[in-house]
């Protein structure tokens, strides 16, 4: 994430030649698709703890787009 930042920051100053502007915006794709894989990734290892109606806690699937 740190390496993201750090490539918006130099593309937000627009001092860059477009060559080097492209590179960068090149490698900051690359790395928002790899940081999307594994935040995907994690969601689907995160169970939530629920208690039933009869009190009793289980673990269920971590679904955001329910909300």
């Amino acid at each position: 994430i740190k390496r993201l930042e750090e490539i918006v920051e130099k593309l937000e100053k627009g001092d860059l030649l477009l060559e080097d502007s492209l590179k960068l915006f090149e490698e900051g794709i690359k790395l928002t698709r790899l940081l999307n894989q594994k935040l995907n990734e994690t969601e689907k290892k995160v169970e939530m703890l629920i208690k039933d109606e009869n009190g009793n806690i289980k673990t269920v699937p971590f679904d955001d787009k329910k909300e």
